[in-house]
């Protein structure tokens, strides 16, 4: 159903069974799948893609120009996928010419206030909770979840799986499967039950849990803890994807526990 009291411009492509309510407005070059359902009082900017099944609350801001000094007016959008939750107030930013897009995947919950910057790229099932704050460029990858309050610096890299406590300030890449906390964030452990809830096996987990013994309990240099896990424990998918995350972050790795 759509409000006549919604404000939509003429060429908005609108889905099968997509409902907008009263005062929200749809700006030119806008697709929203079907079955989304867009609630009172939200902004839609040009450039804006929303998948199917979606649900965007009261307030929300989606697809506005980025806050960013650089930006010279190209032609930019934000895309997100299906199943995805947008609750009141969120503010998801149209990308620059650095990736030409912001990009939030499917299945995935940002809650009250949440902010998502330029050029941030969001995987699948990653859950944000109220006024987390992206700054650009972030990467944060399928499943991981940023608990309230928690702000994160441009570039970052969030690994998959991962769990970061309220209020943390992200400087540093979270390597994937880990739990991050205290300040300034370190390692606190492997995300062990979400795992498992995941469907991991214990196997996995239990393997997993050596390979962060070994780079952050046994060892307090990241080069050396990753030559012992080479070393030390068999090749896998784990292991290499793990080193891989280790080996390649541009910013550094958060550190264990001191």
């Amino acid at each position: 159903m759509i409000s006549t009291l919604a404000n939509i411009s003429n060429d908005v492509q609108l889905g099968l069974g997509v409902t907008v309510d009263s005062f929200s407005t749809i700006y030119e070059n806008v697709i929203i799948g079907d079955g989304t359902k867009i609630h009172p009082n939200v902004t839609i900017y040009p450039g804006t893609r929303i998948g199917k099944n979606c649900e965007v609350f009261p307030g929300a801001v989606i697809g506005v120009q980025p806050q960013d000094l650089k930006f010279e007016g190209e032609d930019t959008v934000v895309e997100i996928g299906d199943n995805t939750i947008i609750r009141e107030c969120v503010t998801i930013h149209k990308g620059t010419k650095d990736k030409w897009k912001t990009t939030i995947g499917s299945n995935c919950l940002l809650m009250t206030y949440v902010h998502v910057a330029h050029d941030c790229q969001i995987g699948d099932n990653v859950i944000l909770a109220s006024y987390v704050g992206l700054s650009g460029h972030v990467i944060i990858d399928d499943y991981a979840i940023l608990e309230g309050k928690v702000a994160a610096q441009q570039f970052v890299h969030i690994g998959a799986h991962s769990f970061i406590s309220g209020a943390s300030l992200v400087r540093k890449d979270i390597p994937p499967y880990v739990k991050a906390a205290r300040e300034p964030l370190t390692f606190s452990g492997v995300n062990s039950v979400g795992l498992r809830r995941r469907g991991l096996s214990d196997e996995d987990v239990r393997e997993i849990e050596d390979i962060y013994r070994t780079l952050y309990v046994q060892n307090n240099n990241i080069s050396k803890g990753i030559k012992e896990i080479e070393a030390s424990i068999s090749s896998s998918k784990l292991r290499t994807e793990i080193i891989d995350f280790v080996s390649n972050s541009e910013r550094g790795v958060i550190r264990g526990m001191i």
